[in-house]
């Protein structure tokens, strides 16, 4: 495959998840942030690999700055505490290494953000499962059909692709436009 035809296809995947996540199910899910961010709850956010590299990519954004100066946002990225991750899943599971963090941080009003190109990461399904008991908003960033996050989320935001890298590249879109607008938000409160 040549570049112009690697980055044609990614555009038109652009394209296309702009239908599929669609402007209504995207303002949802930054009302859903803003509000629980304004009242000074957290937004968790976790994935595995290069979908953690994006969880603390966008921790970074809201905690430091975006686009614009501003107070810091209360964002946690369940990935970044390597003595957490390690010994939770030497002495426990790493299937529920976010779960365990969930339960540390969450609380009722608070928002988890998971990213899962496939949508069936069993440590992120199980920090949904856990943020759902605990009556915590949900937000997934996935390939196409949601996977098992589908059904937890209460916003999904799926990509309609199978290829992990093409997904990757077009969640950094929707969570730089996220983030855009999540700083947008709270700087007019």
């Amino acid at each position: 495959m040549s570049l112009r035809d690697y980055l044609a296809e990614s555009a038109d995947l652009l394209r296309r998840a702009a239908d599929a996540v669609g402007q209504e199910t995207m303002d949802a899910a930054v009302d859903c942030m803003v509000a629980a961010l304004a009242a000074g709850r957290p937004l968790l956010v976790c994935g595995n690999g290069g979908s953690a590299a994006d969880a603390m990519h966008i921790a970074g954004e809201l905690v430091g700055r975006f686009l614009e100066e501003r107070q810091a946002m209360r964002v946690i990225c369940l990935s970044d505490n390597p003595a957490v991750l390690t010994a939770w899943s030497n002495d426990r599971s790493f299937d529920e290494v976010f779960a365990r963090q969930v339960e540390a941080y969450g609380g009722e009003g608070a928002v988890l953000l998971g990213l899962s190109t496939s949508g069936t990461s069993r440590n992120v399904v199980a920090a949904f499962e856990q943020a759902r008991r605990m009556h915590m908003r949900t937000v997934a960033l996935t390939g196409e059909g949601g996977g098992s996050l589908g059904p937890l989320a209460d916003f999904l935001l799926a990509v309609p692709s199978r290829r992990t890298p093409l997904i990757q590249q077009v969640h950094l879109c929707l969570y730089h436009y996220l983030c855009e607008r999540i700083e947008r938000r709270m700087m007019a409160l």
